[in-house]
C-alpha cells in the first residue's frame, strides 16, 4: 500500500510558510511528521506570490522571490497542474456560492491524484461527495 500523500490548500501552506499559530496540533504534527508526503500545487504557489506582492498576506520579512525557496525548505513537493487535473477540474461540480478558481483547481488536483487535501475552508466539505478526501483544520 502506498503511503498517504497530502495536498495543502493555499491557506494551510501560508500558515506553514509564515508560521502564524493557525494550525491545530494534530494537523501541525501530521505536517511535520509526514513532510516528505506534503505537496503544494503550483496554483497555490502562484497565488501566494500574488497575495504577497499586493500586501494581502503578512509575509514576515519574506519577499515574493523567497516563496519558492521557502516551499522547498518546508519540504513541499511541487504539484504542477496537468491534463488529468484539468479533466477533473472540467468535471467538478462547484458549489454555487464558491467561485474561487484557485480552490477549484486545487480540489480537482486532490481528487485526480487521490490525495488528502488539508484545508481550513469550510466550503471544501461540499466536494467530499465528489471523492475529495479532506482533512479539516478547525483553526484558521
Amino acid at each position: 500500500m502506498r503511503p498517504e500523500r497530502f495536498l495543502l490548500d493555499t491557506h494551510i501552506a501560508v500558515y506553514v510558510l509564515f508560521n502564524p499559530p493557525e494550525l491545530e496540533r494534530s494537523v501541525a504534527g501530521l505536517l511535520y511528521d509526514y513532510a516528505d508526503a506534503c505537496h503544494i500545487s503550483t496554483a497555490s504557489v502562484r497565488e501566494i506570490i500574488h497575495l504577497q506582492k499586493f500586501g494581502k498576506i503578512k509575509s514576515y520579512g519574506k519577499k515574493p522571490e523567497d516563496i519558492i525557496f521557502a516551499c522547498e525548505t518546508a519540504g513541499f513537493h511541487f504539484l504542477p497542474v496537468n491534463r488529468e487535473h484539468l479533466r477533473a477540474y472540467a468535471n467538478l461540480t462547484t458549489r454555487p456560492d464558491h467561485k474561487d478558481p484557485n480552490d477549484h483547481i486545487i480540489i480537482a488536483q486532490a481528487i485526480a491524484e487521490r490525495m488528502t487535501l488539508i484545508s481550513s475552508d469550510r466550503q471544501f466539505d461540499f466536494y467530499t461527495r465528489q471523492k475529495l478526501r479532506l482533512l479539516f483544520n478547525r483553526r484558521g
